[in-house]
């Protein structure tokens, strides 16, 4: 059986969707407020045509909850934090389709340094 060639996505967007239970001391990605955004974030992309070009990706937690809501965009280590919907408009028109990372709504590089090295 041959498979048909499918091209690579140009962007990765891992979205943070992990929900802690009510009283956790921890802070979540996913509350009464924000529950919506992937959708949100998919319905747009849909709109605009990129489904494909851009892989939306639903993950549980990114290890940055007291910044979230979060999500990483690949390439390019990418992570917006403290998300709501006009942000992730604004990081579709402006980063995916016109290239330019919106560097106000990036992880502090104090939260969000160098990647680990791999060599021991």
């Amino acid at each position: 059986m041959e498979m048909p060639q499918i091209p690579q996505p140009t962007f990765y967007i891992f979205k943070c969707e992990q929900s802690a239970p009510p009283g956790m001391p921890k802070p979540s990605c996913v509350s009464e407020q924000t529950r919506d955004l992937f959708n949100h974030m998919a319905q747009s992309m849909m709109q605009k045509g990129l489904m494909g070009p851009v892989q939306p990706i639903r993950t549980s937690c990114l290890g940055r909850c007291q910044m979230g809501p979060v999500m990483l965009v690949e390439p390019g280590h990418h992570m917006y934090v403290q998300l709501d919907k006009e942000k992730i408009d604004r990081i579709i028109d402006e980063h995916l389709i016109g290239g330019n990372p919106i560097q106000e709504y990036i992880i502090p590089e104090q939260f969000w340094g160098e990647p680990l090295s791999l060599a021991k």
